[in-house]
């Protein structure tokens, strides 16, 4: 059998190497933002089983809170986000003008905001925003507004935190 020897041309050489390279680039990005939850000076975990909102500031857990999430019949979204907007105050279009003290929102409608009905914190009782005692959802905000929202990552999910008793162990 003879082989027989393909002269690509350069131009095609040149181009195929800045397709490979462009190709690596586009893997190595999807690593980087894969690890970009875990890179943010300032990450907000809420953990809708457990009703906790646990923050981590470069990687240490500085606060731990009870918060109410969605009740039955409403949906607090599930996912990685960053912030897109935040209000000292802002009342709610949707439910009768209800105030939404230090509002950090996060997808669409649904925010990290203060409430009054602290005797419901720990347990699902909103209409799918991420509720907590208004101190704490003052200094949250508060934080989002040193730190940045580009710096910043919500985490909404069904699997547990780190346990803050493990982290102070350390």
């Amino acid at each position: 059998r003879s082989r027989v020897a393909v002269d690509w041309p350069r131009w095609v050489k040149r181009g195929l190497c800045t397709m490979l390279k462009w190709a690596l680039a586009a893997v190595v990005g999807m690593f980087l933002c894969a690890a970009s939850v875990q890179a943010a000076p300032l990450v907000a975990t809420i953990d809708v089983p457990n009703q906790t909102m646990t923050v981590k500031r470069h990687g240490e857990i500085i606060h731990q809170w009870s918060v109410s999430t969605a009740r039955a019949g409403y949906i607090t979204p599930r996912g990685s986000f960053r912030p897109y907007r935040i209000h000292r105050i802002w009342h709610s279009r949707t439910y009768d003008n209800a105030p939404m003290p230090y509002a950090v929102f996060y997808d669409r409608g649904w925010a990290i905001h203060g409430t009054t009905a602290v005797s419901r914190l720990g347990q699902p009782a909103s209409h799918g925003c991420v509720r907590l005692a208004t101190e704490n959802a003052r200094i949250f905000y508060d934080l989002v507004r040193e730190i940045g929202a580009g710096n910043t990552r919500i985490v909404v999910t069904d699997e547990p935190a780190a346990s803050l008793s493990a982290e102070l162990r350390r």
